[in-house]
């Protein structure tokens, strides 16, 4: 295991017949990805339970996505959010996962820089009008490659100071998890040859007070 500042990585993790596995579990799902367009929300609105205008932008995204709610996904990751979020000191109050996501990148696919929701009570999916996210909001993120059979595709990290914003590439090896603090600014760099495959997870407990 390596703990790199603010996330969190296994060194070992999937193994190919599970990979294979997620990737077969997919097959049959695919959607076009979308994402939410409502970025300029107001604190106001995000107090108020606005829900999110969720459209396909190729500006900011170009993936297809497969989700899955089976448990046998769940008891597959999630012992190593536990893990992550014990080893790396984060001790977050987590109570339960976010539908889960496999997620393929063709050639020229891309996720642009993104948080995955604020973990305070300013976050949309802290929404009284939905009985399962209401007092729950994004707290971990996990993605998993589930393939090496591309070119580019990096996931990468960005952090800011008052004079720069520095980015940071993870080369990570099919099977490898990722967890994270889910405010954290993230990536999927354009794919140049192949497809990649990723499964990716949120993990919720209660806001941050």
């Amino acid at each position: 295991m390596i703990s790199v500042n603010e996330w969190f990585v296994f060194d070992v993790g999937l193994d190919d017949k599970t990979c294979n596995k997620l990737k077969r579990h997919a097959s049959k799902k695919w959607e076009v990805s979308a994402v939410d367009t409502q970025k300029g929300t107001t604190d106001e609105e995000r107090k108020t339970g606005r829900k999110g205008d969720y459209k396909p932008d190729s500006k900011q995204r170009i993936s297809d996505v497969a989700w899955t709610n089976d448990q046998w996904v769940y008891d597959l990751i999630w012992p190593y959010m536990m893990d992550a979020n014990a080893n790396a000191g984060w001790q977050y109050d987590i109570t339960s996962a976010d539908s889960a996501q496999i997620t393929r990148y063709k050639k020229g696919g891309f996720y642009y820089f993104h948080g995955d929701g604020l973990a305070c009570h300013l976050s949309k999916y802290n929404n009284p009008e939905n009985a399962f996210f209401h007092e729950k909001v994004r707290k971990l993120s996990m993605t998993i490659l589930l393939n090496d059979s591309f070119e580019g595709g990096q996931f990468e990290f960005a952090s800011y100071s008052k004079e720069d914003c520095n980015i940071t590439p993870l080369e990570m090896k099919k099977g490898q998890v990722v967890v994270f603090p889910s405010h954290m600014e993230h990536r999927v760099a354009p794919v140049t040859k192949g497809t990649r495959y990723s499964l990716v997870c949120w993990f919720l407990g209660p806001p941050f007070k």
